[in-house]
């Protein structure tokens, strides 16, 4: 199982959880666990085709999944997730 952290813009999708424990082997097998947990919360992380939202980091320990194996980057039990939208402005 997998720890998912979540900022705060994202808690209301979970009922105010600052982390939630999924279970799945890949990044895209953990968002698919998120998805049937929250459709809310998919919808912000990924788009209508499944990609990952392009102003959303996915960090699996210390590293962001892009530079990885993307959505097909292995997960194992006890890995933490952190999900962090990019914020704009100026």
């Amino acid at each position: 199982m997998a720890r998912v952290r979540l900022p705060s813009m994202l808690r209301t999708y979970v009922d105010g959880q600052k982390e939630i424990d999924v279970e799945g082997t890949t990044l895209r097998s953990i968002l698919d666990a998120v998805r049937e947990r929250s459709p809310g919360l998919e919808r912000r992380l990924r788009d209508e085709s499944g990609q990952l939202r392009r102003y959303v980091n996915f960090y699996i320990g210390d590293d962001e999944c892009r530079t990885l194996e993307g959505q097909d980057t292995p997960v194992d039990a006890g890995t933490e997730i952190m999900i962090i939208p990019s914020v704009a402005g100026g």
